[in-house]
């Protein structure tokens, strides 16, 4: 078991809460798990530490919430999807950890604003031709992210709130979304030396609390207005975004 202080494993127990929480309650919170991780271990291995704790937490809230997936989406997204891993995975052999972070802070800050700037004046992503670009270009950015730092929560939950999803639709969406590229993740992950075993010790002791936070998540959901939902989402994806470019 890797050594760490106290105040270390309580700075992971609090993100592992977290990474439980923004899969069944608060998607784009996962952002704050991250800065969690990088704050505490080091850059490779909280990603890889991370990556197992999002699957766990995926496979309860695709669970939870795997009626309500909006699966012509997810089709949709896919093929850019798959297009944006492959690119993250490249970009990982060049930059440098700084470079990642200030690439992320940036395009997430400009995906925020977009957004906010289309459910002002459209009607959303799911207009004929626009749905296809916002698709592409989401669903790409989304890729990339994911793999470079698991950032990709906030991009895509930008995606689905232009998509004007409803909360269960939503919170289901995104459920099999991340399962799916998290999975799809792990054999690069490995493969870049992301994944070892000291980062599996850890997640054995944190995976308990990722449990009990999705749950909770479950219970906060059923009774969250939309409303309270859509400005929480916003918030932590902003949070996130000024955290990677400040840091």
């Amino acid at each position: 078991m890797p050594e760490l202080a106290w105040w270390a494993w309580a700075l992971l127990g609090l993100g592992a809460v977290v990474v439980g929480l923004s899969k069944t309650a608060v998607p784009g919170a996962g952002t704050i798990a991250v800065a969690i991780f990088a704050a505490v271990l080091p850059a490779k291995q909280s990603t890889g530490v991370l990556l197992l704790l999002l699957i766990v937490a995926d496979i309860f809230a695709v669970t939870m919430y795997r009626r309500h997936a909006d699966w012509r989406t997810l089709i949709k997204l896919a093929p850019a999807v798959v297009v944006g891993v492959l690119l993250g995975v490249v970009f990982l052999w060049f930059a440098d950890d700084v470079w990642v972070k200030k690439s992320i802070g940036v395009i997430l800050l400009a995906v925020i604003a977009i957004t906010l700037l289309r459910r002002r004046f459209a009607s959303g992503v799911d207009a004929g031709g626009s749905h296809r670009v916002a698709a592409a270009t989401y669903g790409t950015l989304g890729g990339f992210t994911t793999m470079v730092a698991n950032a990709a929560g906030p991009v895509m939950s930008m995606y689905f709130l232009a998509a004007r999803f409803e909360v269960k639709a939503f919170l289901g969406t995104a459920a099999w979304f991340f399962a799916i590229v998290n999975l799809f993740k792990v054999p690069f992950s490995i493969g870049i030396g992301i994944i070892t075993v000291p980062g599996i010790l850890i997640d054995l002791v944190l995976v308990p609390l990722v449990v009990a936070a999705a749950f909770l998540g479950r219970w906060l959901a059923d009774r969250m207005p939309q409303s309270v939902f859509e400005k929480l989402v916003i918030a932590f994806t902003i949070v996130g975004a000024v955290y990677l470019l400040i840091v």
